[in-house]
């Protein structure tokens, strides 16, 4: 099997030599070259044709947005972003894992991490996941989405005095999955009547990032869980990074969000486990949950449960997730009702929620 040949992209000489050390070390990794900034990676991606490109987020002429756009157009490679811990490197982090990165890597240090061998192990599996991922899903243009009428006209309904009278949409996600919440979120503006909780695999503070973009996308309210706060319908709640996010009922049917520091679920924190599983503890009955693209497992354990409960389930279709990891684990076990690409979830979600108001 050959090498995969990894173009390291920043502007600090000391990061591209740790990095290439870290490239080269690895026996599944070939380092094809460096690049000092955005322009001169874009200038050498003809001549080098890597296979994985990692691209610093702050740079001087071209930043890695600006780079990440024009290596998209003229020759598209997985890019991995490496961020430093400023607010305004996570917010381009977001904008750039919309715009078609892989994934990324926050950079211990700041931009120059003298501690970057703390995230070795990261950098190379994320490397090497990148180079497995569909590309054709990053870059593609986004396919018309016709949504359907949903269900802003229909009243609450309580069954009876300990239901909940609108439904919990759960979403769970991991790699690929900010510019998958990117399409959906901003194709579910009609969904006035149910609650969405998203769980994306992410550190503290890209979580927030990734909340404020979100939210510029629909005159839906999106912001960062809060423990303790009431789940009203209409809202997006997106789990914060390095916290459990679950759901707990008090006054018989008032759902409301516990966010704590539990342990890693299945090695993620946020995990979606936890919050389908939290939810299936409960008596609320009106539930669709979705699985999209993601690395690992993630999910499958709380879908089980969530289906004994029956629930209506959705998983993302192979053909548009960038990593098929954690859908095709939830669909193997058999909790999968609705198997559909990208484009058509909203459709999906909208569908269900029809049928259990």
């Amino acid at each position: 099997m050959s090498r995969i040949r990894v173009l390291v992209v920043d502007d600090s000489a000391f990061m591209r030599k740790v990095i290439s050390d870290i490239v080269i070390k690895d026996s599944n990794l070939e380092l094809a070259g460096t690049a000092r900034n955005g322009k001169d990676a874009i200038a050498k991606l003809s001549l080098l044709n890597p296979d994985v490109i990692t691209l610093d987020v702050e740079m001087p002429e071209m930043n890695g947005l600006e780079a990440l756009e024009k290596i998209m157009t003229i020759a598209p490679t997985p890019v991995i972003m490496l961020s430093s811990l400023t607010q305004a490197g996570a917010d381009i982090t977001i904008q750039a894992l919309a715009k078609g990165a892989i994934d990324f890597v926050q950079k211990p240090g700041g931009s120059i991490s003298l501690n970057i061998h703390e995230v070795e192990k990261e950098i190379v599996e994320k490397i090497i996941l990148a180079s497995k991922a569909n590309l054709k899903q990053l870059y593609n243009p986004p396919l018309s989405i016709n949504v359907e009428k949903t269900l802003v006209n229909k009243p609450f309904i309580k069954n009876d005095s300990s239901q909940l009278g609108f439904p919990l949409v759960l979403i769970g996600t991991s790699t690929g999955g900010p510019k998958a919440l990117h399409k959906l979120i901003e194709n579910l503006k009609e969904i006035t009547n149910a609650a969405i909780l998203v769980v994306q695999h992410m550190p503290p503070g890209f979580t927030k990032s990734l909340a404020h973009r979100l939210d510029s996308l629909t005159h839906l309210e999106v912001k960062e869980g809060e423990n303790g706060e009431e789940i009203k319908p209409g809202v997006v709640y997106i789990a914060p990074g390095n916290y459990q996010m679950e759901v707990k009922v008090k006054n018989i049917c008032q759902p409301y969000l516990y966010i704590h520091q539990g342990p890693l679920i299945t090695g993620h924190r946020p995990s979606v486990d936890a919050l389908f599983n939290s939810v299936a503890k409960t008596d609320i009955n009106k539930v669709v949950a979705v699985i999209m693209t993601g690395m690992g497992h993630d999910g499958r354990d709380g879908l089980i449960n969530l289906k004994q409960k029956n629930c209506i389930s959705i998983a993302e279709a192979e053909n548009t997730c960038v990593v098929y990891g954690m859908p095709k684990a939830a669909i193997q076990a058999g909790c999968v009702d609705k198997i559909v690409p990208l484009f058509n979830i909203p459709n999906e979600i909208i569908k269900s929620l029809n049928l259990i108001l």
